[in-house]
C-alpha cells in the first residue's frame, strides 16, 4: 500500500514527493498530463524553446536555494532594471549598486524623479535589515497606497512600479498587497533573475529526477477523480483504480483543490495574461540587452523580453527569441495581438523597423495567479485543513510564486510525516 498519495505534478506536488521519498516514505504522485510541470513548462517550436508564459526564476527565494541544484540547471541572467519605453524613447532604470556599469543613465534617467531614485536606495536598505518572514506579514495595504506612503512620486508609480510590478503581480493597477512587492523587492535585491538555458521546464523535470532517484513513483497521464478520507487512511480514485494510502496531499490548481477537497478557502479569482512568442531575425538590432522592456505609455503589451538575448540557447543560430506579455484576459485574436507588439516596438525603436518580426505561438493563461488584495494571507488555507488524514500543497497556501509553491510542498510533506 502507498503511504502516501500526491495529487498533482506541479512545482509543490514534486516537491512534496521528494521530501516524503527523501524520509524513505513510499510514494506515487498522480499528475493528469503526460509530463510534470503544472504551470511551470517548456516546449519546442520550430527549433525554438518557448515557456508557457512569460516566467522568470528569482535565485533569492530562500525554496529555490533548498530544493534546487542551480548550478545543474545552468541558469541565464537578466541584466537588473529595466529599458523603459515609449513612443520615439527609451531610458534606462537600474540598480547602480548591482548594475554600476548603468549608474550614469539611471541618474539622468527623467521617468522617476532624482528623490525617487534615492527612496528607491533608502528602500533596498530597509529592506535588507528585515527578515523574509517580516516581509510577507506586512499585508494591511496596497502596492500603490505603500509606495505612495514612502513617498515615491506619481511618476515613480505610473512609468516603473506599475508595468514593473504588472509584469510579477500581473496587476498593473499596485492593487496587489505590499506584502508580494516587498517580498520580491528584498529578492530581487539580493538575489538574480534567471532562466535556465533549457528552459522553465529544466526546473520540473529537475525536481521529478530527484524525485524519482529518492525512489518516488510518478504517475502520469492519470486524472484523479476523488480523495475520500475513512478512518486510518485515504482513497484515491482515478478514471481507473482505486488506491488505498495512509495520507494524501492535493497538490493540484485551485479550482480542482477546492472540488477534491471540500476547503473553501483556497483561492479561486484568477489573474490571467497572454504572452507571445515571437521570432526576429538575427539582422534586425535590438538594443535592449538582457533587460526587460517596460511598456510606460499603456498595457499593449505591458512588457517585451529579449529571450534570446538572456539565453542564446532559447533560439536557433541566426535568430532570436522575443517575448511579449498582456494582462488580463483577451478578446483579440492572435494576429491582432501580435500587430499590436509590432506597432509598439516599432514605435519605441523608430530607428528599426518589425516586419521580420514573426509570431510563433500565443499562451493564453486564465489561471497565472490568484489575486492577492490586502489581507489575502488572512484569509489563505493551511496545509491541514481538509478533512482527515489529506494536506494541501500549493501556492495557494502562501503566496503566489515559485517560492510560495515550493515552500507549501515542503510544509505539507512534513505535516503529512509528524501527523
Amino acid at each position: 500500500m502507498t503511504e502516501v498519495a500526491v495529487v498533482g505534478g506541479g512545482l509543490a506536488g514534486l516537491v512534496a514527493a521528494r521530501t516524503l521519498a527523501d524520509r524513505d516514505v513510499d510514494v506515487t504522485l498522480f499528475e493528469r498530463n503526460d509530463s510534470v510541470g503544472g504551470r511551470v513548462r517548456s516546449r519546442d517550436v520550430e527549433g525554438f524553446t518557448l515557456d508557457r508564459g512569460f516566467q522568470v526564476l528569482l535565485t533569492g527565494y530562500p525554496a529555490v536555494q533548498r530544493e534546487l541544484d542551480l548550478d545543474a540547471l545552468d541558469l541565464r541572467y537578466f541584466t537588473p532594471g529595466a529599458t523603459i519605453a515609449r513612443p520615439g524613447q527609451r531610458s534606462v532604470l537600474s540598480d547602480p549598486l548591482r548594475d554600476p556599469t548603468a549608474l550614469s543613465e539611471s541618474l539622468f534617467n527623467r521617468e522617476v524623479t532624482l528623490g525617487d531614485k534615492l527612496r528607491v536606495l533608502k528602500l533596498r536598505r530597509d529592506l535588507s535589515n528585515q527578515s523574509v518572514d517580516a516581509a510577507l506579514g506586512h499585508d494591511d495595504q496596497s502596492i500603490k497606497a505603500f509606495l505612495a506612503d514612502r513617498g515615491f512620486s506619481a511618476r515613480f508609480r505610473e512609468n516603473f512600479a506599475a508595468p514593473f510590478y504588472g509584469g510579477i503581480t500581473l496587476d498593473r493597477s499596485l492593487s496587489t498587497s505590499r506584502a508580494v512587492f516587498e517580498y520580491t523587492f528584498k529578492m530581487l535585491s539580493t538575489g538574480k533573475t534567471a532562466v535556465p538555458a533549457a528552459g522553465m521546464g529544466a526546473i520540473p523535470d529537475q525536481l521529478a529526477r530527484r524525485a524519482r532517484e529518492a525512489g518516488a513513483e510518478i504517475v502520469t497521464e492519470t486524472t484523479v477523480e476523488a480523495v475520500d478520507a475513512e478512518d486510518g487512511g485515504v482513497t484515491v480514485t482515478t478514471g481507473s483504480e482505486t488506491v488505498s494510502a495512509d495520507d494524501a496531499i492535493v497538490a493540484t490548481d485551485p479550482p480542482t483543490a477546492q472540488e477534491l477537497t471540500d476547503v473553501g478557502s483556497i483561492p479561486t479569482t484568477p489573474r490571467s495574461c497572454v504572452t507571445q512568442h515571437f521570432r526576429l531575425p538575427a539582422t534586425q538590432h535590438f538594443t535592449s540587452g538582457r533587460r526587460l522592456v517596460l511598456n510606460a505609455a499603456d498595457d499593449r503589451p505591458n512588457q517585451v523580453a529579449p529571450m534570446s538575448a538572456v539565453a542564446p540557447e532559447l533560439a536557433p543560430d541566426d535568430e532570436k527569441l522575443l517575448s511579449a506579455t498582456f494582462l488580463g484576459k483577451q478578446d483579440a485574436s492572435d494576429d491582432e495581438l501580435a500587430a499590436e507588439v509590432r506597432d509598439a516596438l516599432a514605435s519605441w525603436y523608430p530607428e528599426n523597423q518589425f516586419s521580420g518580426l514573426e509570431l510563433l505561438a500565443t499562451d493564453r493563461i486564465d489561471v497565472a495567479q490568484f489575486d492577492q488584495p490586502p489581507g489575502f494571507r488572512s484569509s489563505l488555507p493551511s496545509v491541514d485543513d481538509p478533512e482527515g488524514p489529506v494536506f494541501l500543497a500549493g501556492d495557494y497556501t502562501e503566496w503566489s510564486s515559485i517560492q510560495g509553491a515550493m515552500k507549501s510542498g515542503r510544509t505539507a510533506a512534513l505535516a503529512a510525516t509528524e501527523r
